[in-house]
């Protein structure tokens, strides 16, 4: 399985993910190559957020070595599902779909049409929306 996850600029949300789903998936014995991406090219090459890194490493996670890159069209080839972050990511997304099978691709990280805050301006999110990401990666994993 290969998976993506995209947020905006690939610092906050998405690194979390990529990092959350990767160590679910090693704790199961999952062979899954995992990757996160941003919508923009503000951060590419950029570390993740140092509060990022913070929480996940206070769940035991580290994401200290992942880089920014951007989204792109060639990543509809080499990935089975691309989970994004909230509705904008998704549009933006799915605007550089080429087929309706690019599009299949492409879900919201959460059940129920529902966004994961962006936690950029407040610090208090950055807790919250690591269980939040969480509990969507343990979800995933559970369906394999």
């Amino acid at each position: 399985m290969k998976i993506l996850m995209v947020c905006l600029g690939n610092i906050c949300r998405s690194p979390l993910a990529e990092g959350i789903l990767r160590h679910l998936a090693g704790q199961k014995g999952l062979d899954w190559d995992v990757d996160s991406a941003g919508t923009g090219n503000w951060y590419v090459g950029h570390p993740p957020d140092r509060r990022s890194g913070a929480v996940a490493k206070q769940h035991g996670i580290d994401i200290s070595g992942l880089r920014g890159r951007q989204f792109s069209t060639e990543d509809f080839d080499r990935f089975d599902r691309i989970f994004v972050m909230d509705l904008d990511n998704y549009r933006d997304v799915l605007r550089k779909a080429r087929s309706s099978a690019d599009q299949q691709k492409v879900q919201l990280l959460l059940e129920d049409q529902q966004p994961v805050p962006d936690p950029w301006y407040d610090d208090a999110l950055f807790e919250p929306v690591f269980r939040l990401i969480h509990a969507a990666c343990e979800r995933i994993v559970r369906l394999a």
